[in-house]
């Protein structure tokens, strides 16, 4: 149920997401009551989005350029056009894992589309839309490792992930023969798997072949995926009328889904289905 590829469109994608000829439609006089989060948009005329931004495939920010792309990226653009906000009128924000929930519930963004797990734990703090995307945790590793072939392989082995993510705590509750290593951003556990300071990395399987893709000669993905995470779109709690909008959008949006997926994480040549909302 997963694929990402190096290769990305562009942040701008049509509402076919053919990799940016034309921005999303926009929706006009959106009816929408019930939601302090969208009267708070209107009333702006903007929003705000917490997002990943060293996630090639999948929220990334071209350091040289500014653009923002990826599938999340192309997801939360999509959304914002269905509340009436054009792509020019959205801030994005990078929130690491550990603050997502402060960061909605503070009011500091209005929505998160970033890799966003949606966890029986985390529904007590913030609300979900979706999932819009299913993957599983899986483990990235030095091209030349011949001794971690799986998560069987971890017992005295140094494993990286971003601080607050669901990946990290599953290595301490499951795996506890492994040594758990912390960073804000998965691209610094990439960039100690390099130096050889971390044996291996671990977060959805999905974000890992995106690294691999951009380093084939020095990264490899092994095992197979050994969770199931499925990704949610954050918004503040309560917001009940919000939340439905968004699944409704999901749920009868399925062809501008899959060309979304196909500008993005479908490069890598992996086809998946769009999964179902749930609607809880």
């Amino acid at each position: 149920m997963t694929g990402c590829g190096g290769d990305t469109a562009g942040g701008g994608s049509s509402d076919g997401g053919n990799g940016g000829d034309a921005p999303f439609e926009v929706a006009k006089d959106v009816a929408l009551t019930g939601s302090p989060t969208f009267d708070k948009i209107k009333s702006s005329g903007a929003i705000r989005i917490g997002v990943k931004e060293d996630q090639p495939g999948l929220g990334y920010l071209d350091a040289a350029t500014g653009e923002r792309s990826g599938f999340d990226i192309e997801i939360a653009t999509w959304m914002a056009a269905k509340l009436g906000v054009a792509k020019d009128k959205i801030e994005f924000k990078a929130i690491p894992s550990a603050n997502r929930e402060t960061a909605l519930a503070n009011g500091d963004v209005d929505l998160y589309v970033g890799t966003y797990s949606i966890t029986d734990k985390r529904k007590k703090l913030v609300d979900f839309a979706g999932p819009y995307f299913i993957t599983g945790q899986g483990l990235l590793v030095q091209k030349s490792n011949e001794t971690i072939k799986s998560e069987k392989d971890l017992a005295g082995k140094k494993v990286c992930s971003a601080t607050g993510s669901t990946p990290i705590q599953n290595i301490r509750e499951n795996f506890p023969k492994a040594t758990p290593v912390e960073f804000d951003i998965y691209s610094k556990c990439v960039d100690a798997l390099k130096s050889g300071s971390v044996d291996a990395v671990t977060t959805d399987q999905a974000i890992l072949l995106g690294f691999a893709s951009q380093d084939p000669d020095n990264l490899k993905v092994v095992g197979e995926p050994f969770t199931v995470e499925k990704y949610g779109i954050g918004l503040p709690k309560g917001d009940t009328a919000l939340r439905t909008f968004l699944n409704e959008t999901l749920t009868d949006g399925n062809a501008t889904w899959t060309k979304i997926y196909d500008s993005t994480l479908g490069k890598s040549g992996t086809k998946v289905e769009q999964p179902k909302v749930d609607q809880y």
